[in-house]
């Protein structure tokens, strides 16, 4: 006979949080059910193969404090902030079916007054007319021996942050991977006002002890409580890496190019796991060779701000005579590949 549990996450890290998720789909033994309630703090997710760098404006987030989070499920990138709840399912086999977990959200919402409907693979939706608006997608895992659903609902989140963080700068970005399909949404508050984080969690535990005819007490877990999830703490240290957010960006190169009044620059990079593997710079300046040794330098480095900006300081520390060139190109150098 299974075991019923239900976990309410009282951290808004996001981090956190997945860490949470692949503890219980990783570890937990597959005669426990389990549901998983959490919401997190501002916050791009991304799917497992998609690259922020041409998912998000990934300057905007750093300046706003936004942090990235990569899942282990495939599906496009989201924003969430404190108007998000996110749900998390998890059963064994022969058990585990997505239909029934999405039933159960279903029905929850429809003690609400909210009559939504699943429409196609992984999205819930609610009419507006002749149009259907999303407030919910979903991603599912599978093994041998169990499965695993979770999704996001829109409750009263930003949607007008949410627009800015996941529109990226133009960047002539050749890029494997997954790129968002943008689809209409809405926040469920349109639809009911007053719902909030507590209403809806609420719902969803009340429909998922009702479909299995079990009373069972909540566990809340936070960090520094979550002696009840084995390897926990360590999965939170995976979750929370530049080499997994970031680092684990399907190879991709980028091409970039700028006239200046002193000349024009042309820089290719072919970046793999968030690593520079190969630069090449092209400049018809009267003196390319600091163009020359900055792709030099920057083999090896992080596709990012912090440690390109570094080798282009440490230039033009060591070649004053072309500090005002070196300096205009680094301003631009930095927005393109933000």
């Amino acid at each position: 006979m299974s075991k019923t549990r239900i976990l309410v996450s009282t951290s808004n890290n996001p981090w956190f949080n997945l860490a949470v998720e692949e503890v219980i789909f990783e570890k937990m033994s597959p005669d426990h059910r389990v549901l998983f309630i959490w919401r997190n703090m501002d916050t791009v997710v991304i799917g497992r193969a998609q690259n922020p760098w041409r998912e998000c404006n990934v300057a905007q987030m750093e300046e706003d404090k936004v942090k990235l989070a990569r899942r282990r499920t495939g599906g496009g990138a989201v924003f969430q902030d404190m108007g998000n709840t996110n749900f998390t399912f998890m059963a064994g086999k022969p058990e585990y079916d997505k239909t029934v977990s999405t039933d159960i959200v279903l029905h929850a919402l429809q003690s609400l007054g909210i009559e939504a409907v699943a429409n196609g693979r992984n999205d819930l939706v609610v009419p507006d007319g002749e149009l259907l608006r999303k407030f919910s997608g979903s991603a599912y895992r599978e093994t041998r021996d169990r499965g695993f659903h979770h999704g996001t609902l829109l409750l009263h989140a930003d949607l007008n942050r949410l627009a800015s963080y996941l529109t990226p700068n133009p960047k002539k970005l050749a890029a494997k991977g997954i790129t968002s399909v943008k689809s209409r949404v809405t926040n469920l508050d349109q639809i009911k006002p007053g719902i909030d984080h507590d209403v809806i969690s609420g719902a969803l535990i009340e429909a998922y002890l009702d479909h299995y005819s079990v009373d069972v007490d909540v566990e809340c877990i936070a960090p520094g409580n979550d002696n009840r999830l084995p390897g926990l703490d360590e999965t939170f240290r995976f979750y929370s890496s530049w080499e997994w957010n970031y680092g684990k960006t399907p190879e991709f190169t980028h091409l970039l190019d700028e006239r200046f009044n002193w000349g024009g620059v042309e820089v290719f990079l072919n970046v793999h796991q968030g690593r520079i593997q190969d630069a090449r710079l092209y400049t018809d300046s009267l003196d390319p060779s600091p163009f020359e040794q900055l792709a030099e330098n920057i083999k090896g480095s992080g596709y990012n701000q912090r440690e390109l900006g570094a080798h282009l300081e440490r230039l033009i520390a060591n070649d004053r005579d072309n500090e005002d060139p070196l300096r205009e190109f680094r301003s631009w150098f930095m927005d393109a590949i933000a």
